[in-house]
């Protein structure tokens, strides 16, 4: 078994690539951490951002790969269990810490605009101790689609989480068919990975709003 070793040598690249912030990954603790206050929910009604999507409870899991942990919608709203999720997804970790993400929350969103109702895409923010500048950051890059709320890296082993920010691919059965552990940094070559990985095309960019 040299999984191990393996991840170790990538997390150092991509901490080298500047991947990665000053902020831990991993570990435990920050369950206790209000990810839906008043003032939380305010901000993300006033940013239009969605609620997140419907995910089946007490029913078997549509598949092994998506862990079956219930996580709280950042901003409130309903709570979402993973495994009970209905592909095709396009799941992304990130944080209101991780200099990468700031940059590539905008092409997501030009992503979930393009794709329309044939890809659910979902934020995961992961580990993050204030979401209050999670959910301002989001609003702040034009964000509409939803995330859930992960303080306490409930995720980390199921989803392997290495560096942030990480894209999860997810098919229409609810199996993980792809990770990429790379900032997307345009449209283009977001969408090539959605066609690549999910066989969807989503057509052109659409324009993003950073008010």
């Amino acid at each position: 078994m040299r999984r191990a070793p393996i991840l170790a040598i990538v997390a150092a690249l991509l901490v080298l690539a500047g991947c990665v912030d000053d902020s831990p990954i991993g570990g435990t603790g920050g369950n206790s951490v209000d990810v839906a206050s008043p003032a939380l929910v305010h901000l993300k009604q006033r940013a239009g951002i969605a609620n997140c999507p419907a995910s089946a409870a007490g029913q078997p899991a549509a598949s092994d790969d998506l862990p079956d942990t219930t996580l709280p919608c950042l901003g409130g709203g309903r709570d979402v269990r993973l495994a009970g999720l209905e592909g095709p997804l396009l799941i992304n970790l990130w944080g209101s810490y991780c200099a990468p993400c700031r940059d590539e929350l905008p092409v997501l969103q030009q992503i979930h605009q393009a794709a329309g109702d044939k890809l659910t895409v979902l934020g995961i923010d992961y580990q993050d101790p204030s979401p209050g500048s999670a959910l301002q950051l989001a609003a702040d890059s034009g964000v509409t689609f939803p995330s859930v709320a992960d303080p306490g890296a409930d995720t980390h082993a199921d989803l392997e989480v290495i560096a942030l920010p990480q894209t999860v691919f997810v098919d229409h059965r609810g199996a993980i068919v792809a990770t990429e552990r790379v900032p997307l940094t345009s449209f283009d070559q977001a969408a090539d990975l959605v066609q690549k990985h999910l066989g969807i095309d989503v057509g052109a960019g659409a324009s993003v709003s950073n008010s």
